[in-house]
């Protein structure tokens, strides 16, 4: 029976278990749960607003439109800890390479990113200025009652009589609009130009790598 071969290009061809952080490859552990965390709640939140939209449901029609506040703050403690490791891994992240379809995706990731962060901080704000208080999932104080603040409540609700929606609302359509462009060009770039960007957040290394 021939010897087994533990030579160095035979070892290094064996798969390896993903890192916790980011590599020039691709995405680490953390980075890929932020995303996927958020990618589930988000879809989550999208369809309860359209049922609501689509049916004229209220909080206590549906358990879904009820969740929608405190998923949101959820949302936002997640935005805001996916930025800031952003930011701590950006030196040995993927690069965006150059030309103008890079600069074009360096642009839609910092638009995505603020709006995930913009979107419920509004919501946020116009619950607490509406003086009334609020617990995570009926569990966990976030703000108690105070005195309203109407003003406040009144700049975010602005838009309602001319356009329909607060800007809560209306950002948050801008926001799904930019998530179907994100993943459109992810499918454009796996099964069109057949690169290895989708590897990167799945996780997956390409097959000539």
């Amino acid at each position: 029976m021939p010897a087994p071969d533990l030579s160095r290009s035979h070892l290094s061809a064996a798969p390896t278990a993903l890192p916790w952080r980011d590599s020039p490859l691709r995405f680490g552990r953390i980075s890929r749960l932020l995303h996927w965390a958020m990618a589930l709640l988000l879809a989550w939140q999208f369809v309860g607003m359209a049922l609501k939209l689509a049916f004229d449901l209220s909080p206590r029609d549906s358990w879904l439109v009820g969740t929608h506040n405190h998923v949101g703050v959820v949302l936002w403690l997640l935005a805001v800890l996916r930025a800031l490791w952003a930011l701590a891994q950006w030196p040995q992240r993927p690069a965006y390479g150059r030309g103008f379809i890079a600069q074009c995706a360096r642009a839609g990731h910092g638009l995505l990113y603020l709006l995930m962060l913009l979107v419920p901080t509004l919501a946020l704000l116009r619950l607490y200025a509406s003086g009334r208080a609020f617990a995570l999932f009926g569990q966990w104080p976030i703000f108690g009652v105070s005195t309203p603040n109407q003003a406040l409540v009144q700049a975010i609700n602005a838009p309602r009589d001319s356009l329909g929606a607060s800007w809560h609302g209306l950002l948050g359509w801008l926001l799904l609009a930019v998530i179907a462009g994100h993943i459109a060009m992810v499918l454009v770039h796996h099964f069109i130009w057949r690169d290895d960007t989708a590897r990167r957040m799945l996780g997956r290394r390409s097959p000539r790598n």
